[in-house]
């Protein structure tokens, strides 16, 4: 991480240790393949073939012992068979019809675990296939004669309208053109997805890898039928998410539970293999955006009309809020008076995609970032120049019709980027390189891009989130709190909040289990809303435990640690353990228009200069990165090191997300290249050095300024990447991966 002080890079200096650290370097954190209870059962899962269809019936062989099993179809199902998100159209088990294949119908659980896979080969599942043939692209699917899914095969259809495209485009202005389309991309994370469920004092308890906590207890809730209180999750250690274990936990769980309701509450263990987990858990949405760019001769955009789709897969799930912050983002952090996005969710036989860190941004940030440097070759204008033309400044409207608000400056975001690398120098010394001819090509390109912290809109009202503090005698305070630790360093950064607020040692503040029963419901841990919105929750907390300690005169205006401890011990001495909750407090001015889109749709952004430098074989067509900068305005670094740690993982999911990461599905709309052995991502020797810098202006709604910066690295890489591939060969490549057979053919189809 470097630091520029002309730049007005105001770093805090200290960065103590990880609270989750110390455990997993020990290896004593227990994930949910860690934890046993006696007489335990493991459970498996037997699925669809078919890519939609008919279950016509269940039969089972009569060699098995099935009396030693415990087996759970949809007629087991007490509460209602759906998967409770934004809607309700996923069944937890199939029980007639269904629209993808890998969906679950049967469940089985043993006390054995090798005795699981005779089990599912004696159950045989007849299907009858739909009349009409899979659809498995946007194109099919939005096709007049082919299955429907959803009424006309769209589930969510927005638009985000500013000005009129239609009399900008009648006007004098060069007009370019292009279509774009990303992938899908799988999370990877390091820990397949599982569950623990058992009864436990009458209370159905579920334990496991997820990101939501609430969100699970919904969805038990849902499908038992039980009382809220008879329903507890607890969040084991895991071992990443992006994303990934936000939806499809709730499956998991729902499954573990109807097992251990009807093995009269014994414990089951329902945790997936690598190969299951890659194949039936949600990934990316791949998306297909068609772009028209319209400037003046001197770069000035005129208009931005963009019609933007995702594949949704075969239900809804999350869809529509991915789809809505893709659109928000489309017209990228430009100055333009005629915009016009069009954003759908297409409904296809895959299944369904889901959340992953960036939640539809990474998608039109990458089609609008390539269509500039287009545009940009088009008017002879440099990149950066174009860019710099246009990019919002305070007191400008944002394409959402938001206002820029305080003191950032994106233009100096940019100078210190292209300062930072050599931009322009090595501009002229790769076109030298590439003039003599050689085994190689060299290029450099930007992208310049937001992204907005929090749920999107009215999002964070409706949550209503909530979170507190816990001290008792020792003064030791814990933090309430129901946002979970993926590693991405959310224990560290909301202790440091919490410490700062009270002004008390980092040390003197611990994290307590995400547990409902405990904890009460912060929201989920996704979109960049940490340390903006938990950590605001958390602060206000703070201030009401201090307010508590001070009405009976327990605190001084002015405290060290010990003053403070001893009121603590004062306060539990007189009433016990103390716990004080804190609820959200909407930002004022931020209303927004769902029918719209338009008004603030975030109340804070993050903004970045991303700087990509690569290197292509023109024989092979392999690209190699040779250098990265990676310049944000973050409002504020809470803890130097988790910032630094999430832009450079950022970045190299994003090197994936641009050059390796390539999804192959199969004849049945399943991921067929469900392993880690053929499905590449990066490795250590792909990594190129990674400069991050960041500037603090404490523009951000979030406690001492600070803006989520969770997402905001995944956004940069590919389009920065993919310019510099078209800058280094002269190429058009518009889509993500560009794998080496990608650019060899983009390299046959340039004009000679």
């Amino acid at each position: 991480m470097h630091n520029d002080d002309r730049f007005g890079t105001t770093l805090l200096k200290d960065a103590p240790l990880r609270k989750d650290g110390t455990e997993k370097v020990r290896g004593t954190a227990r994930y949910v393949a860690d934890i046993g209870y006696p007489g335990m059962l493991h459970a498996a899962t037997l699925r669809t073939c078919l890519p939609g269809g008919t279950v016509v019936s269940i039969s089972f062989d009569d060699h098995v012992p099935w009396s030693e099993y415990v087996v759970v179809t949809a007629a087991d199902i007490p509460g209602i068979n759906a998967v409770k998100m934004i809607e309700t159209d996923q069944p937890v088990l199939v029980e007639t019809r269904y629209r993808h294949a890998g969906e679950p119908v049967v469940l089985v659980a043993h006390p054995d675990p090798q005795a699981l896979a005779r089990a599912l080969a004696a159950i045989h599942i007849e299907e009858r296939p739909c009349a009409a043939p899979p659809v498995f692209t946007i194109d099919e699917a939005l096709r007049l004669d082919t299955r429907r899914i959803a009424p006309d095969n769209v589930y969510r259809d927005y638009l985000m309208e500013k000005g009129s495209v239609m009399d900008a485009e009648n006007g004098p202005c060069h007009v370019f053109e292009g279509e774009y389309r990303t992938g899908a991309q799988e999370h990877l994370y390091i820990e397949p997805q599982g569950m623990i469920a058992r009864v436990e004092d009458g209370v159905l308890t579920v334990e496991g890898s997820l990101q939501c906590p609430y969100y699970v207890h919904a969805a038990l809730v849902y499908a038992t039928g039980l009382p809220e209180e008879q329903v507890r999750v607890l969040q084991c250690a895991t071992g990443g998410a992006f994303g990934g274990k936000e939806e499809y936990p709730s499956h998991i769980a729902c499954h573990a539970a109807l097992l251990t309701l009807k093995a009269g509450g014994r414990p089951v263990a329902l945790i997936y293999g690598r190969g299951e987990d890659m194949a039936v858990t949600p990934k990316r949405h791949p998306s297909r955006s068609r772009v028209r760019l319209g400037a003046s001769r001197d770069g000035r955009l005129r208009f931005i009309d963009i019609d933007f789709a995702i594949d949704g897969g075969a239900y809804l799930t999350l869809s529509p809020v991915v789809l809505s912050r893709g659109v928000i983002h489309a017209a990228g952090p430009y100055r333009c008076d005629n915009i016009r996005v069009r954003g759908r969710a297409v409904a296809t036989s895959h299944p369904p995609f889901g959340a992953f860190r960036g939640f539809g941004a990474p998608q039109s940030i990458f089609a609008l970032e390539a269509a500039l440097d287009g545009l940009a070759r088009d008017l002879g204008m440099a990149p950066d120049v174009l860019r710099r033309r246009n990019i919002l400044a305070p007191g400008d409207i944002s394409p959402a019709g938001q206002s820029i608000e305080g003191p950032l400056d994106m233009r100096r975001v940019i100078d210190q980027a292209l300062e930072v690398c050599g931009y322009h120098a090595k501009v002229e010394a790769y076109r030298r390189w590439n003039v003599q001819g050689g085994a190689t090509r060299k290029g450099i390109g930007l992208a310049t891009f937001y992204h907005g912290a929090g749920f999107t809109g009215n999002g964070e009202l409706a949550l209503r989130s909530r979170a507190g503090l816990r001290v008792g005698a020792t003064g030791l305070v814990e933090i309430l709190t129901s946002t979970t630790e993926m590693g991405q360093g959310m224990q560290t950064t909301l202790s440091r909040i919490v410490a700062e607020a009270l002004s008390i040692p980092y040390e003197g503040v611990a994290v307590a289990r995400p547990d409902t029963r405990d904890v009460p419901n912060s929201g989920p841990t996704v979109a960049s809303r940490t340390c903006m919105v938990v950590g605001g929750i958390l602060t206000q907390a703070a201030r009401d435990l201090i307010a508590r300690l001070r009405a009976d005169a327990m605190l001084p205006s002015a405290y060290n640690y010990d003053e403070f401890r001893a009121a603590c011990a004062r306060l539990h001495a007189s009433g016990g353990v103390t716990t004080v909750i804190a609820d959200y407090r909407h930002p004022a001015g931020s209303e927004w228009d769902e029918s719209t889109f338009q008004g603030s749709p975030y109340a804070s952004f993050a903004w970045a200069c991303y700087v990509a430098e690569v290197e292509i074989e023109v024989v092979t067509g392999e690209a190699r990165i040779l250098d990265f900068t990676a310049v944000q305005e973050v409002g504020r670094v809470v803890h130097p090191t988790v910032a630094a740690g999430q832009i450079e993982g950022g970045v190299v999911q994003g090197i994936g997300y641009a050059l390796f990461e390539d999804v192959h599905f199969g004849a049945d709309g399943q991921m067929a290249n469900n392993r880690v052995t053929n499905y590449i991502i990066p490795t250590s020797a792909d990594i190129p050095p990674i400069r991050v810098l960041f500037q603090e202006s404490r523009h951000g709604a979030g406690p001492g300024g600070a803006a989520g910066i969770g997402e905001l690295p995944m956004d940069g890489p590919a389009p920065a990447i993919i310019n510099a591939i078209n800058a280094a060969l002269g190429t058009e490549i518009r889509h993500v991966p560009a794998m080496p057979e990608h650019i060899l053919a983009a390299m046959d189809r340039r004009c000679p």
